[in-house]
């Protein structure tokens, strides 16, 4: 559903509507998790893929939409994150915003609340996280801070729940106009203020109406610092309509008076450059930061403390010495845990499927289907698909989601973007690309779609791109099942080094080809603390839902199509073919080569689907691969399969996400890597004295 529908939607079926704002790491998410439970639906900007979040809960009575932006350190235009924060509260008009701000680290958290204030938008400040901001020292005068920024200021403790309903309460009665809300005046420099007050005189004597009604004041700001997207505004004397026309804006002027406003404002701009040496939006950032430093050097104090376990193990996590020792024994640790877990459930559920689901069903889709072949194709869709989405999905996805949320509510995460930036920025991303890559060793669905924390679409392109290289669990099976098993761990592990190398290369080379620069990593170091059950719990809910209703009935599709061709004899009709295709490339065989073909329907199941059409073609001795294949011919067919596109739902997610051409691409480009790699590994490997 696009964001603009979704939008009306919400106001239409609420008494009013309240936005959170705030960067990612400060708990924004977790207010928004437990007013609405969870119960929301997400929705994309024409053209983005940044999302919002939107919910509804009751409050007294009251029906209240909630909508949570894109967690940002400012609204600017200068990524795509920040530009659909902006456009969430300027299209959608919230009745009031609530901006959360973490009370450990002020200074850096006011910028935000000063651009909402330049805006003129009905604002509380949520104070969060003021227990850890106790622990270490931290005395933070709440009331003077409401006094100073001219609006309601309500410390809490978002991960326990302390102090939400009376933040909610004020963000109601701030909506409701039963608090006044004194504003502040928020003054820069001399030189800037006085190019404001032109620019803010010219626009008040030349048009009637701003875009988005927004106050004169606010519209010379953004046009002094060079906002790209209202000087396009002005420039085509008109907004886009948005909301059904609600916010639609013409220029009711000369065209005259259009340009002239935007010369002054870039004569102002040059004046102030000249004078300072840098360019105007460096300098009214550097001035929006210098002023939230003074009024949070007014409001705290610091009490000296013994520094925190908490605190000290931070330290250690971030240290080079210490921090990647830790973070490889952290992702050791990760892995185990989740194939330990994710194979016990897996089994489990197996078990329990073959038991008690797969007979009932058997019988049933026999008595209703007569014929045999048909029946059979019925079946590898509904017992096949299932229990392949059951035991190879649910088990690591799901242990997966609860690791990740774990790492993420302890803050260890944070640690682990910092150290990986530096390396991220040589393959054109940035410390937080770490998070949906390391999905991706999952199941490369969820962390395409994790890849929306990034804030370009280059950095999206460029993660999707790798991630899709990043062997997930059902590529991993392949590569147990075959060369781990058949022909040994070692061999194994050459193909997970061999992967690793090609991330690496393709990142650099793409990170060169692709316009446009890695964006910094700008973040929180978010404090080390225990994570909460029902908030681990909730969020690894969510996501897999997400997760689950996106795959099952593509996985279920691309059974019941394998089924189809294994059923009615066409596979054989392929084999002929083939045959010469893959044999001279690759040096496999044409059952291996059918395998390569089908297996984008289901990867969890090549390794499978290889022995059944082996068995079929040269008999019960082809369930030992040995059999009918040499152990470079495994690897070769490990290795391809580990590198081409993972499966249709990947390529689903991906069109959705980036797409349909970015996708086509991709899964192109993924194919051809794979066949040269596969060709070039075929040759080399026996030449270099292995698997000869």
């Amino acid at each position: 559903m696009s964001c603009h529908k979704m939008l009306r939607e919400i106001k239409g079926k609420t008494d009013l509507t309240i936005a959170l704002a705030g960067n990612p790491n400060v708990g924004k998410s977790c207010i928004f998790n437990q007013l609405t439970g969870l119960s929301v639906v997400t929705a994309n900007y024409p053209g983005k893929t940044v999302e919002l979040n939107m919910g509804v809960t009751t409050h007294n009575g009251l029906r209240i939409g909630i909508v949570d932006l894109p967690g940002t350190y400012a609204i600017s235009a200068f990524s795509d994150d920040q530009l659909v924060a902006r456009r969430g509260v300027l299209e959608g008009r919230p009745d009031s915003v609530i901006v959360v701000v973490d009370a450990s680290n002020l200074q850096r958290n006011l910028y935000i609340v000063l651009q909402f204030l330049e805006l003129g938008f009905p604002v509380a400040v949520d104070l969060n996280l003021i227990d850890y901001a106790a622990k270490i020292g931290l005395k933070i005068d709440d009331d003077k801070l409401s006094v100073l920024l001219g609006v309601p200021v309500v410390p809490t403790v978002a991960i326990r729940g302390q102090g939400v309903k009376q933040l909610v309460q004020t963000a109601v009665d701030i909506a409701q106009r039963k608090v006044r809300i004194e504003g502040s005046k928020i003054v820069y420099g001399r030189d800037v203020e006085q190019a404001v007050q032109k620019l803010e005189e010219a626009i008040k004597k030349h048009m009637t109406e701003t875009p988005f009604n927004l106050p004169a004041r606010a519209l010379a700001m953004l046009l002094l610092e060079g906002d790209s997207e209202f000087i396009q505004m002005i420039q085509r004397g008109e907004s886009e309509a948005r909301l059904g026309g609600r916010h639609r804006w013409r220029w009711h002027g000369e065209k005259a008076d259009r340009e002239d406003l935007l010369k002054l404002s870039a004569s102002l701009a040059k004046q102030i450059e000249r004078k300072h040496g840098e360019p105007i939006g460096v300098r009214i950032a550097r001035e929006r930061h210098g002023l939230a430093g003074t009024i949070a050097d007014a409001v705290q104090k610091k009490v000296e403390q013994p520094m925190l376990l908490s605190e000290r193990l931070k330290h250690y996590s971030v240290a080079p010495y210490t921090g990647i020792p830790l973070m490889i024994l952290a992702l050791f640790g990760v892995f185990s845990v989740i194939f330990y877990f994710g194979g016990l459930l897996g089994g489990s559920l197996d078990y329990l499927w073959g038991t008690f689901v797969s007979p009932s069903m058997e019988w049933f889709v026999r008595s209703l289907v007569q014929n045999e072949a048909l029946a059979n194709t019925v079946l590898w869709g509904l017992d096949k698909g299932i229990l392949a989405w059951l035991s190879v999905g649910v088990p690591y996805i799901l242990t997966f989601y609860i690791v990740l949320s774990l790492l993420e509510d302890s803050g260890y995460l944070n640690s682990m973007a910092f150290l990986t930036d530096n390396i991220m920025h040589k393959l054109g991303l940035h410390g937080r690309a770490i998070i949906p890559l390391l999905t991706g060793a999952g199941c490369n669905v969820p962390a395409i779609m994790g890849t929306r924390v990034l804030t370009t679409k280059r950095e999206r392109i460029l993660a999707c791109t790798l991630i899709v290289l990043v062997p997930c669990s059902a590529r991993t099976a392949v590569i147990l099942g075959a060369v781990a098993n058949f022909i040994g761990f070692h061999y194994a592990v050459l193909i997970y080094v061999i992967e690793l190398g090609l991330i690496g290369l393709v990142g650099l080379g793409l990170n060169k080809l692709l316009p446009g620069e890695p964006s910094g990593l700008v973040m929180e170091m978010f404090p080390f603390r225990v994570p909460s059950a029902s908030a681990i719990a909730k969020k690894t809910w969510y996501r897999f839902s997400d997760f689950a209703f996106v795959a099952l009935p593509i996985v279920a599709l691309g059974s019941l199509v394998l089924g189809a061709f294994f059923e009615f004899g066409y596979l054989e009709v392929l084999l002929n073919p083939i045959q010469p295709l893959f044999h001279g490339l690759l040096g496999l065989p044409a059952v291996a080569g059918i395998v390569l073909i089908l297996g984008v329907l289901r990867k969890e199941l090549a390794l499978e689907l290889l022995v059944v059409l082996a068995i079929a073609q040269y008999g019960p001795t082809a369930q030992n691969l040995l059999m009918f294949m040499t152990p470079i011919q495994i690897f070769v067919f490990a290795l391809v399969v580990t590198i081409y596109i993972p499966c249709v739902a990947a390529i689903a997610v991906l069109g959705r996400e980036l797409g349909w051409k970015t996708a086509l691409f991709i899964m192109i480009f993924t194919i051809v890597l794979a066949v040269l790699v596969g060709a070039l590994a075929y040759r080399i490997v026996p030449y270099i004295g292995l698997l000869g």
